[in-house]
């Protein structure tokens, strides 16, 4: 039987087993070109552990605005439903590869929340 999330090992785990999907994903890969140094990913996967030690676990871990480089990047490389489906196809995945349990959901249901507001505010601005 798998574990359920309980800390932020477990949320390093999933964030990277998602960027490993990220970025051998051809129809994704664009929007994350950046983060192929190493130095840029290990940075940018400890801010992601932070906002989901935030989100799941009230942590206090993050305190940036999360949506602004969103809005940003699809400025310069336009998201489409299609992303976002695919984004949280991946990121449900990375979860259910290695976790099950109510925190498990609670991340699953949370991402969905996230991912509909983010394509709201992209795609209709």
């Amino acid at each position: 039987m798998k574990p359920d999330i309980i800390n932020r090992e477990d949320l390093h785990l999933i964030v990277s087993e998602f960027y490993i999907k990220l970025l051998n994903n051809e129809d994704l890969i664009h929007f994350f070109e950046k983060f192929k140094n190493t130095n840029t990913l290990k940075k940018h996967i400890n801010t992601l552990v932070d906002f989901w030690d935030n989100i799941l676990f009230y942590s206090g871990t993050y305190n940036k605005n999360a949506m602004q480089p969103h809005v940003q990047l699809h400025q310069k490389k336009p998201f489409s439903k299609k992303h976002f489906d695919l984004w949280l196809k991946l990121f449900n995945q990375s979860v259910d590869e290695n976790f099950k349990g109510n925190n498990a959901h609670t991340i699953k249901t949370r991402a969905l929340s996230i991912a509909t507001i983010m394509k709201i505010k992209t795609l209709n601005s």
